[in-house]
């Protein structure tokens, strides 16, 4: 009998969601734009002493937790992610990837626990993308 498909499942990381935006700014003024104090708040939370650096562990005003995993200046963050009301962390990762003489912004997050979870983090990115280009 044949599996049926879930949208945004996974064979073996659980649920996924991407969500992506062309900006027309420079691929440098995209990732100064994710790493200002003013974009780590939007798609992260309130976070005090946020280092993007491997290893660092944070947390936010909110109570969500994690790891910074991996961070390749100018391309990639990769993190881990855990509000305090879900029983597992996620990964989320925040891409800038040059396009033309526009930059496109994009979030990945996988690991989620389900349809539910899928679907409010799709809304959640979605939004952080529109904030992102109303501070331009």
């Amino acid at each position: 009998m044949e599996e049926q498909h879930i949208v945004g499942k996974t064979k073996d990381r659980g649920f996924q969601i991407g969500v992506r935006k062309t900006f027309p700014i420079s691929l440098e003024q995209a990732w100064k734009l994710i790493v200002s104090p003013e974009g780590i708040r939007l798609w992260l939370g309130d976070v005090d002493d946020f280092y993007l650096v491997k290893g660092h562990i944070y947390q936010t005003r909110d109570g969500a937790s994690g790891k910074v995993g991996v961070v390749n200046f100018r391309e990639n963050i990769r993190l881990t992610w855990q509000p305090p009301q879900w029983s597992q962390a996620s990964t989320i990762q925040v891409r800038v990837i040059p396009s033309r003489n526009k930059t496109v912004i994009g979030f990945h997050q996988e690991q989620l626990a389900g349809p539910l979870e899928r679907e409010q983090m799709r809304q959640r990115w979605a939004r952080v993308l529109d904030e992102l280009q109303a501070l331009l």
